[in-house]
Parts: C-alpha cells; structure tokens; sequence
C-alpha cells in the first residue's frame, strides 16, 4: 500500500471547494469553472508523487494561475491603451499610417529571422505580458537561457531596424 494521500483522492475531493472559492471571488461560475481546470491539470501535470496537503496546494496552484491571469489581462489593456492613445497615427495623416504599416512589417520580417524560441520569448514577453520563469517552465529551458534569447532578439531587432533601407 502507497504512504501518503492518492493524488485521485487526495485532490479530486475539492473539486467542488474549489469552484464554489472562485465563483465567490471571481462572480462567475463559468471563470471558475476554468480556473479549477487549469489548476488541476497544473497539478496532474506537476509530477508530484505525493502532497501532504492537497487542498492547500490545489488553492494555492488556482490562486497562482488566476493571479498570473489578472498580470496579463493587465498588461494587455494597458497596452493597447497606449496603442489607441499614442502611437495610432491620426486618420488624416497617410505618411504616418504608412510609416506604422512599414514599422511593423519590418519588425515581422526581422522576427521571422529568428529561431523559434527568440520568437516566442520576444512575444510571450512584449505582448502577452509573461514573465521570465513563466516562459523559462513553458520552454522548458533556465531563465538565464530566457534572457538570452531576449538579448539576442532585441540586438537583433535593433541592427535591422537600424540598418539603412536596402
């Protein structure tokens, strides 16, 4: 016989705890219904042999995945919101709009030079708002590999974008 609590057991019996915490908190059964299956498939897919306390720890994995929800959802308003506000060049103002179309298909094809994981790092981090252990666990790579492939990208998005027009 296994010591310790069965995973089935041991975090399956909170299901229904946990969807009634996150449908007070977050006022919608539907959110919370989602939270508590990211949470467990966080949980399943984590590894663990045994958790001495799976409620905690299941609250606890829910409490982090909707947090990091929020940080996103945060960050993604903000930046549109400095989008709409100052960088959407003005309707009557064909050169900028012209310039920004350029901009950015610029940045895509400097972007599509790039291995996979420099492109991923890059998005995951400017516009999906994820921070570096996020994207490190997501990899499957350290933080300090996340961090390079940032430098890398950002060198060369800088020597493209500066580089005279060929």
């Amino acid at each position: 016989m296994p010591h310790g609590p069965s995973r089935k057991s041991g975090f399956f019996d909170y299901y229904e705890e946990l969807i009634g915490t996150w449908t007070r908190r977050l006022r919608n059964r539907q959110h919370a219904e989602d939270l508590a299956h990211d949470a467990f498939v966080k949980v399943l897919e984590s590894g663990d042999a045994t958790v001495l306390q799976p409620r905690a720890y299941l609250h606890r994995t829910a409490r982090n995945i909707a947090v990091d929800r929020f940080r996103r959802e945060e960050r993604r308003s903000q930046l549109e919101e400095v989008a709409d506000r100052d960088e959407a060049p003005p309707a009557d103002d064909p050169e900028a709009h012209m310039h920004a179309v350029q901009l950015a298909d610029s940045i895509e094809q400097a972007l599509s030079e790039l291995p996979a994981n420099c492109r991923k790092v890059f998005v995951w981090n400017k516009l999906e708002g994820l921070g570096q252990a996020e994207i490190a666990e997501r990899l499957g790579v350290s933080r300090n590999m996340v961090e390079r492939y940032m430098i890398r990208t950002l060198r060369h998005l800088r020597d493209r974008l500066d580089a005279p027009a060929r």
